[in-house]
């Protein structure tokens, strides 16, 4: 009987790269998604066409009622898990002194307590079926680097992995496993990634020791190696990080600016428009670089 796994937030990026990749180590593989159905009906369908078994469930794990019905509707098809990855979440960046409540509910709701009662509903599952599973938790390098603005996204990973080594403790006499995969600066989009294999021009990745961003693949068969490899077995209530040793490297994305408070409709205007030109200026490089590619292409042909 194949093993079972479910993976939250794996309609697109990091989380389909998991479930992908467990589903080619030979789990069955449930996707959920929160708003990308088509991205979740996708997921499912390259996973059956390993020949694995794959559900899509819709559930959005801010809301403890959506988490209550994802892992119904998962029971109902697969009645035990074996693993569960806690990959969805959200990624917000602004300054300490611009922080709402609304915002810190926003990012806490689905990267922290989401995921805390999520594992619980696996490992209830698992300890009351003697299954020695896997709880793997997403969190970020941001947990120990200091990056502009992570204010809130860096403690609330932090949290995400001090609740790993607890919930380890807690769960090793059941023989469950629980363990941290901590991504860096990682690519989850195609045009990215064939950016990066020509070697285009990147100032950030220059900064990392190993050169480049990690891509959502590398992190997905890490995943399903934790999972699956009898060489795992004995790891649990730690982190790995896959960063290319950009904590190493101290990699700051921008120039520290000193804290403004009050902050006027101007400054914020000021800075829309700043970003928006850097937006283009990427943007436009990218266009350049792929229209020498092509002119480069049918000079050859």
């Amino acid at each position: 009987m194949a093993k079972t796994a479910l993976v939250t937030g794996s309609s697109k990026g990091i989380g389909r790269a998991i479930a992908l990749n467990l589903a080619e180590a030979g789990y069955d593989v449930a996707v959920n998604y929160n708003s990308d159905e088509a991205g979740g009906l996708d997921t499912c369908e390259k996973i059956r066409a390993m020949g694995r078994r794959s559900i899509a469930i819709q559930a959005n794990i801010a809301k403890l009622e959506d988490i209550e019905k994802l892992f119904r509707e998962f029971f109902a098809e697969f009645p035990t898990i074996d693993v569960l990855v806690n990959n969805a979440g959200i990624t917000r960046f602004c300054p300490f002194l611009e922080a709402t409540p609304e915002l810190f509910e926003q990012v806490i709701s689905v990267d922290f307590r989401g995921s805390y009662f999520c594992a619980q509903a696996a490992a209830r599952n698992m300890v009351e079926h003697g299954t020695q599973g896997v709880i793997i938790n997403i969190t970020s390098n941001h947990q120990i680097g200091h990056w502009p603005t992570a204010n809130l996204y860096g403690p609330i990973k932090a949290a995400l992995n001090k609740f790993t080594e607890h919930a380890a403790m807690e769960l090793g006499k059941n023989g469950i496993r629980v363990i941290s995969v901590a991504p860096g600066y990682t690519i989850i989009r195609d045009e990215q990634l064939r950016r990066q294999e020509r070697g285009a021009k990147n100032p950030l990745a220059e900064k990392i020791p190993l050169n480049r961003f990690g891509t959502a693949d590398e992190v997905g068969k890490m995943v399903a190696q934790l999972c699956s490899n009898p060489g795992a077995g004995y790891i649990t209530g730690t982190c790995l990080y896959m960063d290319g040793g950009a904590l190493l490297a101290n990699v700051v994305e921008t120039q520290i600016e000193p804290a403004v408070w009050p902050v006027t409709e101007e400054m914020k205007q000021a800075r829309e428009e700043e970003r928006a030109r850097q937006r283009a200026a990427w943007k436009k490089a990218m266009e350049e670089e792929e229209a020498q590619l092509k002119q480069s292409e049918e000079s050859k042909a």
